[in-house]
């Protein structure tokens, strides 16, 4: 008989427990991304699927561009260092508003983009209090708070992990792998 799973929430270390435990609510969102790309062969990365939709490396680097987009001005409120946007060459859209297309990069390369962005997510959250954490930021369009960023990442990895996991079947059922 298997092991009884254990679907509990434990705060990450190192920070404030209610802060902890929204950290740990976003990896979980990124094991389940994980997940979604293990065995995924190279070409299947790069394959452009039907109907101009975006290719999967096109969405890793979005993710992890919006990431830190929304760590460094809503969060950090600018105050990040600017040299982590050189991993970030390409815009996050083209010129018609749809995603840039960035193809020709490993799965590597994008897993690491994506903890660069996390680590620095992390360090930047396990450094706040709760008051801090809840402080709405004032933008010209909008106030938003570093705990409804966490939120909004959330969602929009898991949004465009179903979007990973549909491209991904199309491609292996075309390709064969």
């Amino acid at each position: 008989m298997s092991e009884k799973r254990q679907l509990v929430v434990e705060p990450l270390s190192g920070c404030e427990p209610e802060i902890g435990r929204m950290l740990w609510m976003i990896e979980d969102a990124r094991r389940r991304t994980r997940r979604a790309l293990e065995g995924i062969q190279p070409q299947v990365v790069d394959w452009q699927p039907p109907a101009s939709g975006n290719r999967i490396g096109t969405l890793l680097y979005h993710i992890a561009a919006i990431e830190l987009d929304w760590l460094a001005d809503e969060v950090m409120e600018g105050q990040l260092d600017k040299g982590i946007w050189a991993q970030f060459p390409y815009d996050v859209r083209d010129a018609a508003a749809r995603l840039t297309v960035v193809s020709g990069l490993s799965l590597d390369a994008h897993n690491l983009r994506l903890d660069t962005v996390r680590t620095l997510l992390l360090r930047s959250y396990k450094a706040m209090t709760v008051a801090e954490f809840r402080r709405p930021r004032s933008l010209p369009d909008y106030d938003v708070s570093p705990e409804e960023v966490l939120h909004h990442l959330m969602q929009h990895e898991a949004e465009h992990r179903g979007e990973i996991a549909t491209v991904r079947a199309w491609a292996e059922a075309e390709t064969g792998n």
